[in-house]
């Protein structure tokens, strides 16, 4: 009976979907901060294709994500009425603050891209002893004509980029918010439940003691 009520648990089905996500996305950060390390320009095409492999990875995720948090939000008022227990709601506003986390760690780290960057170009000019504004001295390499329009077809592609990450980047920080909310819950709900635990310990005290007293109370009455 337990297998089939987990089978038709809405979130224990996402969360399997989010698990496995997660593990095959963490491969996919490592690469790209490895490449992105490596790498000695920002259109690099196996810097890019790496970005975009973990954006992808991280958009999906995100939706898995908001999956959750809604299913939490649909159980945490009255848990017992879909046979949930408040411990188990609290695992779970848990996880999605784990998960939530860790995405939003990989996901600054792409917002660096462009801090990396311009950073990049500074000591590129600095090393020149040039002016920042002034071009790299290699882009006056005599090439084959077809420079400058690849240069403008990577800054496009550059600038597409951009504008993609900064939408996923509004969806994410929907779905964090939301996180953080859950976060708090969980943090109140902990701080109830370790109350009530209190107050259960002061009560059943209570009751052994005046058990005790109507059993010494029964014994005497029997004596007499």
């Amino acid at each position: 009976m337990m297998s089939s009520a987990n089978e038709e648990d809405p979130f224990l089905q996402v969360q399997q979907d989010v698990l496995a996500q997660l593990d095959s996305t963490r491969p996919l950060f490592t690469s790209y901060l490895r490449i992105r390390s490596l790498s000695t320009s920002p259109t690099s095409p196996e810097l890019a294709s790496a970005r975009a492999d973990l954006e992808s990875a991280l958009a999906s995720l995100a939706e898995d994500l908001a999956d959750l948090v809604e299913s939490v939000k649909a159980v945490e008022f009255d848990p017992a009425s879909f046979g949930l227990s408040t411990p188990e709601v609290t695992r779970r506003k848990r996880l999605v603050q784990d998960v939530g986390g860790e995405v939003e760690d990989m996901r600054e780290e792409l917002a660096k891209k462009l801090g990396d960057v311009s950073s990049g170009k500074g000591k590129s000019s600095a090393n020149g002893g040039t002016n920042s504004d002034l071009p790299d001295p290699s882009s006056f390499a005599i090439g084959d004509g077809d420079a400058r329009d690849g240069d403008y077809a990577a800054e496009f592609e550059q600038q597409q980029q951009l504008e993609m990450m900064r939408e996923q980047d509004g969806h994410l920080d929907g779905v964090f918010r939301t996180v953080g909310n859950l976060r708090r819950q969980a943090d109140d709900m902990g701080r109830e439940l370790e109350e009530q635990r209190e107050m259960l310990e002061v009560v059943d005290g209570v009751a052994d003691r005046v058990g005790g007293r109507l059993q010494t109370g029964v014994a005497k009455l029997q004596e007499e």
